[in-house]
């Protein structure tokens, strides 16, 4: 196909296709003559894919080199690809620093250290976590920390269920999976936690 009807199926304007093209976020179509390309199902797929990155998980044009770099490597492991997509969607929940920041984090660390899991030394999901532990302190509900094992205990278990589901995806999809699992996946589980809360509370209090 032409670059104009890549531009009407994949939804993205001709000048932004030219773009990633020139950025390397895309690779060239294949020239049938000294003005024109070709492209095909591979191309419209990765437009599929940087929309996603992009609209999904807010990942910039640099992220996003990133993400595809590590998903084009075969020699990249998965777990790579994994860590790739999903380092660059992790919400940080900023926290002042200083010495409850410095406590949440010694927390975190022991946390996973106590659970046995196996995570990369700086992982943006561990700051994060500390950031949310020292807000709960820091606006007087510290004792929702207490909860960490509950938490963790439901977070293993969601995360065995979303590597199910990706595990037998072909790279690309796999790191499309990730990104809108994360972002999206984390919003099901809110509305999810939302509803269970709605219903739990009438057993307890209006049964």
């Amino acid at each position: 196909m032409r670059i104009g009807e890549l531009s009407r199926r994949s939804g993205v304007p001709v000048p932004t296709i030219k773009y990633y093209v020139r950025e390397r976020l895309l690779p060239p179509g294949e020239l049938t003559s000294p003005n024109q390309a070709a492209y095909g199902p591979g191309h419209e797929r990765r437009l599929r894919l940087i929309r996603v990155l992009l609209e999904v998980g807010g990942l910039s044009l640099a992220a996003i080199g990133e993400v595809l770099e590590a998903a084009d490597d075969p020699a990249q492991p998965v777990i790579k690809v994994l860590g790739a997509a999903a380092k660059g969607v992790t919400p940080l929940e900023e926290g002042e620093s200083g010495p409850e920041l410095e406590r949440a984090r010694e927390e975190v660390a022991a946390l996973v250290g106590r659970r046995g899991w196996q995570v990369s030394e700086g992982t943006t999901a561990a700051e994060s976590l500390a950031g949310v532990i020292a807000a709960l302190r820091r606006v007087g509900h510290g004792g929702l920390v207490g909860l960490l094992e509950v938490y963790a205990d439901a977070a293993e278990e969601i995360a065995r269920a979303d590597l199910d589901y990706v595990q037998e995806a072909a790279r690309e999809d796999l790191v499309e999976s990730v990104v809108v699992g994360t972002v999206l996946g984390e919003a099901m589980f809110g509305a999810l936690r939302r509803l269970a809360h709605e219903d739990v509370s009438v057993q307890r209090y209006e049964s």
